[in-house]
């Protein structure tokens, strides 16, 4: 299976342990992975000027990194979206790079789905889960899971390995 993970961070640290412990596990399953690190590349939001549907093929107008993200979208069968919880949502630089699938529709191959997310405080990130259901829905993919660490459990042992297990079992 091949694996996309958008990672939403914009600074290293703030999900690099969950989404290195996701790949770990995936690879040692045997399952391609591909970390697309989108909270650091230059993706603007969708503006909703229909150029993709319209003339564009398919393609959007904007001219950015998110076209090194499309590729992805089309050929990956899971897609792990990773972000820090900043104000009660994943990243606004995470929002954009889902939004921004709007010129293909849906990922024609991803069947799965996951979120990582991590939150200094718990029970922060409730809305950023929902926003994920809502999509993964409209999508036709499988919630294959969703990981949510906050404060200290950042950075234990025990949780990274459960999300390293967890990859390892799909």
């Amino acid at each position: 299976m091949k694996i996309t993970i958008l990672n939403g961070s914009p600074r290293k640290e703030n999900t690099a342990a969950m989404v290195n412990a996701f790949a770990e596990g995936a690879k040692e399953a045997g399952h391609e992975v591909e970390i697309l690190h989108v909270g650091k590349m230059k993706i603007a939001g969708c503006m909703g000027c229909e150029y993709c549907h319209t003339k564009g093929e398919g393609k959007c107008i904007q001219k950015d990194d998110m076209e090194k993200v499309i590729p992805a979208y089309l050929d990956c069968d899971m897609i792990v979206y990773a972000s820090p919880v900043y104000y009660f949502d994943m990243t606004a630089q995470l929002q954009a790079a889902i939004q921004r699938v709007y010129c293909i529709g849906k990922p024609p191959k991803a069947k799965k789905a996951a979120l990582l997310l991590s939150s200094g405080s718990p029970d922060t990130g409730t809305g950023a889960v929902e926003a994920y259901k809502n999509m993964i829905g409209y999508m036709d993919m499988e919630n294959a899971g969703v990981y949510a660490l906050a404060g200290a459990e950042n950075k234990s042992a025990e949780k990274l390995a459960q999300i390293r297990d967890w990859a390892k079992a799909l």
